[in-house]
């Protein structure tokens, strides 16, 4: 899940939320009587999107006027129409339906399901005029939501590993819950992207983690009663880090603090040793490298110069856990300074494919005065983050359960029942 600057957006569903958390797992006159809808924006303002469902299903117009019930199976195109208009395609007639955004599409069969683009999902749906084109919504129960989010998340791989996907079905729950209005100026919640969350919709979906998911409905996490920035990320490496020392603009939340990944004493004694990424090397020679820089280095603008031939590359500054805080690229054309942010995206070891993290070590091989191979000595893969995935696997294998989980990676935080 990628981080992206908060505070003004959350604001305002922070707020509204926080009233529904404050009684705690009891529930009480400040608990929500049912899980919220999340509206999951599935084509954003694209010129056409095309809807159907699994079952028989009615399309009603913004009064709740019957515009057709349609059969299974039959597949309708939304495009734009003039002024909050939208254009209805239907496979049955030449004309389209044109008429006022928004248009519901539900099916008649509760356990039906709504058909985007050619993917599944549960709940129902909305057909909106964009600025320029139209938006697909899909109206999703939060607990529906949260089971597709964790099975592709996380997974499940045995038995062992069910307080893990417990705790990040909590975290997930917990982001959903704080963001809920965060896309409001676009009609809905959320992105089904690492922009905000993964979801996929029912393709993803697996009964064991649906099982698990369901031990902790309506459980969230939170902070002077509010629902928590509840940031994750696949392996720490060692250790997670302060959201201060990675983000753009972030001047600290208590909650987001390092925190030590080890289970012995050992050289890689970590609960996240388990993971894949847990250690790993890229290597660039001189035309690969001269070659991905040429792209990535004017992305960070206000330089004023042309890149040239890379001549050195070094890490000038880390943060306390070992993380690349700032990077120099020198180049014929000039000296670029690459912030934090900004490592992985400009130090890609393919151009379609970024940097695992910002914890490494970089190793520069010269002939000469020419830079003809660099190395990177890598740990972990994120941006380290909040809860360490991986080291939570490795925390539920040795026997810790999800509440103690989530309480050493969101230190300070409380574990409450929304709903």
């Amino acid at each position: 899940m990628r981080r992206a600057t908060w505070r003004a957006a959350a604001a305002m569903a922070a707020a509204a939320l926080a009233a529904a958390c404050a009684r705690g797992p009891g529930g009480g006159p400040g608990a929500l009587r049912e899980a919220p809808l999340m509206r999951v924006g599935l084509v954003v303002d694209r010129p056409a999107g095309s809807f159907s469902a699994t079952g028989q299903f009615r399309v009603l117009t913004a009064r709740g006027d019957i515009i057709a019930v349609v059969d299974a199976g039959v597949t309708w195109r939304a495009e734009p129409g003039d002024a909050g208009m939208v254009r209805l395609i239907r496979p049955d007639r030449d004309a389209p339906v044109v008429t006022p955004s928004p248009v519901a599409v539900q099916t008649e069969d509760p356990n039906a399901l709504v058909v985007v683009e050619g993917q599944r999902y549960r709940g129902s749906l909305l057909v909106q005029r964009g600025s320029t084109g139209v938006t697909l919504v899909n109206r999703v129960p939060l607990e529906w939501y949260v089971q597709s989010v964790t099975a592709v998340e996380l997974g499940f791989r045995a038995p062992s590993d069910r307080q893990a996907v417990m705790a990040q079905a909590v975290a997930a729950r917990t982001y959903a819950v704080r963001y809920r209005g965060r896309r409001e100026a676009l009609g809905f919640d959320l992105y089904p992207t690492d922009a905000d969350q993964v979801y996929p919709g029912v393709a993803a979906e697996k009964p064991e983690v649906t099982d698990a998911t369901r031990q902790t409905q309506g459980q969230v996490l939170t902070y002077a009663n509010q629902p928590i920035e509840a940031l994750f990320h696949s392996t720490c490496g060692h250790s997670t880090e302060a959201a201060s020392e990675v983000f753009r603009n972030e001047a600290g939340t208590p909650y987001l603090r390092a925190v030590s990944d080890r289970s012995g004493s050992g050289k890689n004694d970590y609960y996240c040793s388990i993971s894949p990424q847990f250690r790993w090397r890229e290597e660039w020679d001189d035309a690969a490298l001269n070659a991905i820089l040429a792209r990535t280095l004017p992305t960070l603008g206000g330089t004023g110069a042309s890149v040239g031939r890379v001549t050195d590359v070094r890490v000038t500054q880390t943060t306390p856990m070992g993380r690349v805080k700032e990077m120099v690229v020198v180049t014929s054309g000039g000296t670029f300074t690459v912030p934090s942010w900004r490592v992985r995206d400009v130090l890609r070891p393919t151009a379609d494919r970024q940097l695992r993290s910002n914890q490494f070590q970089l190793h520069a091989e010269r002939r000469g005065s020419d830079l003809v191979r660099l190395v990177a000595a890598g740990a972990g893969a994120g941006h380290g983050v909040g809860m360490c995935q991986w080291g939570a696997v490795g925390r539920s294998r040795a026997g810790q359960r999800y509440d103690r989980i989530l309480a050493t990676y969101y230190p300070g935080t409380q574990l409450q029942r929304m709903f």
